[in-house]
């Protein structure tokens, strides 16, 4: 019989003794050391040698600096559990995990329920935190119980090339979109922090309101664990907010064929949580979501074939009505990537590398959604890249 997840108790390597994270010099300058009895990090990590230590060095310059910070060594076969070690974090290797990031998390979270923290804060080990992120988040939730997580703004590192910066663009438009509908889409994977109560939750009613197996906090089977989770917190009736200063910055994708893998995994992975759930009044705007890049791709589909006729039958000529409707349109997508300064402001005046871009994503909805209809799972990509200068 599936027990509980607050009741389990960990087995094997992962039942390590319990560890507090020391101090580096730089949390020392801190505005102050967060309690491990408050906060837990949980830093999910295979074979991220080249990127773990920037992560951790980020955790020690909060404000609020973490006091118990544990990475989670999923499967690693280079050196990323040693750097972890070398930064002063505790290191918990999984053990035959085989449902990839969501195995892992599970593994850890299962390895804290000795002494178990307040909140939880979730990092990807490519990600780093603006420095104020820990002490905003912990603020959010003191104000108001019902909040369950606490999402982070991802924001690309510093961009190299066309294709990064339209990625780039195209994160800092989701930070606008944020900020003006105050509207938190996903409780972002790549860091995000939870009440330990709301995920205590999410755990005793998988396999009954909820898809997955009973005391797992991440449902094993799906492969965009951040975008499941959200569904599950928002049925539970858990309320989710996105601080304008919770910034993180994370990878950018370096060629078309990585940016492509990437988003059809997130593509597929809606589609598949969605299956899962089924309409409710929870799901229906994220079915209306799948319907208008539908829609969209099919529209633009269609300008581009009519285009293509009227100018091989002479026909074609510009409308002042559209063009200036058409000049409106972008202004209003240069001032949503203003943050991003010059170089995307200039990319996005430019309008037609944007709309490849654009046509780059569609192609790779289109996938994701063959894909889904066939049943098919789609491959986790690991990217392995240079670290850029933090953002200022």
């Amino acid at each position: 019989m599936q027990r509980r997840w607050s009741e389990m108790v960990v087995r094997g390597p992962m039942a390590q003794s319990r560890m507090t994270m020391p101090v580096s010099t730089s949390a020392r300058t801190a505005s102050r050391v967060v309690d491990h009895r408050d906060l837990a990090v949980l830093i999910p990590a295979h074979n991220e040698e080249d990127a773990i230590g920037a992560t951790l060095d980020a955790l020690t310059e909060q404000t609020a600096a973490p006091g118990r910070v544990i990475v989670v060594a999923d499967n690693c076969t280079d050196a990323t559990e040693s750097v972890a070690a070398a930064h002063g974090a505790q290191v918990l290797r999984t053990v035959g995990n085989t449902a990839r990031k969501a195995g892992a998390l599970n593994q850890a979270l299962d390895a804290i329920v000795s002494s178990p923290p307040t909140y939880v804060l979730v990092v990807d080990a490519d990600t780093r935190l603006s420095p104020r992120f820990v002490e905003t988040a912990l603020r959010e939730m003191a104000r108001d119980e019902r909040i369950g997580a606490v999402s982070g703004l991802f924001l690309g590192e510093q961009a190299s090339g066309m294709l990064q910066q339209f990625q780039a663009n195209e994160y800092e438009r989701y930070r606008t979109q944020i900020r003006s509908t105050g509207r938190v889409a996903v409780v972002t994977g790549t860091a995000s922090l939870f009440r330990l109560s709301a995920l205590r939750d999410i755990a005793a009613h998988r396999d009954a309101e909820l898809p997955g197996v009973r005391g797992d906090v991440y449902d094993r089977g799906a492969i965009t664990e951040d975008s499941e989770l959200t569904l599950a917190l928002k049925t539970r009736g858990w309320r989710l907010v996105a601080p304008l200063e919770c910034e993180c910055y994370t990878e950018l994708m370096p060629t078309w064929g990585d940016l492509h893998r990437q988003r059809v995994r997130w593509y597929k992975g809606m589609l598949d949580n969605l299956r899962s759930y089924g309409p409710s009044p929870v799901t229906l705007r994220y079915f209306g979501q799948q319907f208008m890049i539908g829609t969209g791709i099919v529209t633009i589909a269609m300008l581009i074939v009519l285009t293509a006729l009227s100018i091989a039958a002479g026909s074609f000529a510009f409308q002042p009505f559209w063009l200036a409707l058409g000049g409106v349109f972008v202004v209003e997508r240069i001032l949503s990537v203003w943050p991003a300064g010059p170089k995307g402001r200039l990319v996005t005046a430019a309008v037609i590398p944007e709309i490849f871009y654009d046509l780059a994503l569609q192609t790779a909805f289109v996938h994701a959604v063959w894909l889904a209809m066939l049943r098919r799972d789609t491959s986790w990509n690991h990217v392995t890249a240079a670290r850029a200068p933090l953002a200022s």
